[in-house]
């Protein structure tokens, strides 16, 4: 298997974006990919063939997440727990993400996105640490987010007994990761940007160009 050196040189043409849920990754990517001429590579899509390519060896959090009820999931489990043990927040399937990018040409560069990216995966992987940024929302950010999921009418959190109490301990879950990509962007020297509810799309967009050097 090739080393990460390796890694680097091959996936130097791809830019990275990471971040929290709902900071904005998927919108900036497309603005990007549509200005420049770029590929678009978005993790969310990729998630049910990645799940359906694994195997409990190699993702035993996400077998275990999938043998799970949906009160199991969302309304049992604390915040914490939530957090230590969601799969794709522990890295399981990453190596398909890099597989995936590995097969795409070279030619043009490739933008990737969602929060499956973490920065201690991806690391490794930057020929050039402005190739890559991570998106995080603010507190009053994830407020405005807690208050719109506080009465779901659909979605998983509605298919719970208790849809609120889920909707709570996502948010929270949400809240609990963001954070720690805050403290792993910065022990590792990587570029993070905060999001609010007042930042507009096009200077979100503006300025992560800005942080990988367009």
């Amino acid at each position: 298997m090739a080393d990460t050196a390796e890694f680097a040189d091959r996936l130097r043409h791809v830019y990275w974006i990471g971040g929290g849920p709902g900071a904005g990754k998927s919108t900036v990517a497309r603005r990007l990919a549509d200005r420049y001429g770029w590929q678009l590579y978005a993790t969310d899509a990729a998630m049910a063939d990645h799940a359906r390519r694994s195997t409990p060896e190699d993702a035993p959090f996400l077998h275990r997440f999938m043998a799970m009820g949906m009160d199991e999931r969302w309304v049992d489990q604390t915040p914490e727990t939530m957090l230590d043990t969601f799969h794709w927040f522990r890295g399981e399937g990453f190596g398909l993400i890099v597989d995936d990018l590995l097969r795409l040409p070279r030619e043009p560069c490739v933008v990737v996105e969602g929060f499956r990216l973490l920065p201690r995966l991806v690391r490794p992987l930057l020929a050039a640490a402005e190739r890559a940024v991570w998106l995080l929302p603010t507190p009053e950010f994830r407020e405005a987010a807690l208050r719109s999921r506080a009465l779901p009418s659909d979605g998983f959190v509605g298919k719970t007994s208790d849809p609120a109490r889920a909707a709570h301990n996502l948010a929270a879950r949400d809240r609990l990761f963001t954070e720690h990509l805050h403290e792993e962007t910065r022990r590792l020297h990587l570029q993070a940007l905060q999001v609010d509810s007042a930042t507009a799309e096009d200077d979100l967009a503006e300025r992560v160009a800005a942080a990988f050097r367009l």
